[in-house]
């Protein structure tokens, strides 16, 4: 009888070690876009996840619906997204299939920005400045929210300034000669992005409500994910990216940083508070 209960006891040994291993070595599929909102929040709950003993492999997409298709079929597990606005269509269409895990950030916002300097402060005022501006409003990639919603702006308000699409570097380069040289310019800008800190800028009041409200960044799974990785999922909720500090990441890659070093800086300076995340997958 005491032979068989030593066997039954080292089995148990045997099982809770193997049970151990597979947690410490288990693989977590995050996806990502490669934005400058998106890429430090996934650097930060990735660095998070590893220090509670996961491996985490990222995979980075160039539109929602291929993110959304990826962790519909599983070929990554979980994504972080803004899923009432940016992605609400996404969301509604695979959300049968899919879990809200936990927020992470608040206060996306995008809209028509100015430099602080001029002094208009709502949309309804540019048709009176248009020639200030030199009748144009520079925007950024056509197809992005953003310029959808830019564009009904200018259809709801009647404005006589052309929205000019481009690209984000573009805007960005319009953006800094018009402050070095303190002219009107009016763009499509978001919060968070290290311009806003760089050119001291202002979003323009928008009463007819036609940009979304401040928007909640969330990490969202597959269904399942959080009863089958309670400790992960224990981990991810922890995690929490304020704006500023998105912000001040991407200020870091401008003057010259890598992203991971930025990421890297961050984590290091909050050490701390990282190791209280991975305490949370004890409980």
């Amino acid at each position: 009888m005491n032979r068989i209960r030593k066997a039954l006891c080292a089995l148990a040994m045997v099982g809770l070690g193997l049970c151990q291993a597979h947690a410490e070595d288990k693989v977590i599929k995050m996806g990502t876009l490669s934005w400058e909102d998106l890429t430090p929040i996934t650097g930060i709950t990735k660095k998070a996840l590893e220090n509670a003993g996961y491996k985490v492999e990222v995979t980075s997409f160039s539109e929602w619906g291929i993110a959304y298709a990826a962790l519909g079929k599983g070929d990554v597990q979980i994504l972080a997204s803004q899923i009432n606005y940016v992605a609400s269509d996404y969301w509604k269409k695979n959300k049968n299939r899919l879990e809200k895990i936990s927020p992470v950030s608040h206060g996306l916002y995008q809209g028509i920005a100015v430099p602080k300097y001029v002094n208009i402060d709502s949309v309804e005022q540019l048709n009176a400045n248009a020639d200030k501006f030199g009748n144009k409003i520079i925007g950024i990639e056509p197809g992005s929210g953003l310029m959808g919603e830019a564009a009904k702006a200018v259809k709801d308000y009647d404005l006589k300034l052309n929205l000019i699409e481009g690209s984000t570097a573009a805007m960005t380069a319009a953006l800094k000669s018009a402050v070095d040289r303190k002219e009107w310019v009016a763009v499509t800008l978001w919060e968070p992005t290290w311009m806003a800190l760089k050119y001291d800028t202002k979003f323009l009041a928008d009463p007819k409500g036609i940009f979304a409200p401040p928007q909640t960044y969330y990490w969202i799974g597959q269904k399942g994910f959080s009863a089958e990785n309670p400790q992960a999922r224990e981990v991810i909720a922890g995690v929490y990216v304020p704006l500023p500090d998105i912000s001040a990441i991407n200020a870091a890659v401008n003057d010259g940083k890598s992203m991971d070093q930025a990421i890297k800086d961050w984590t290091d300076s909050h050490a701390d508070l990282l190791k209280r995340w991975a305490e949370m997958k004890k409980y």
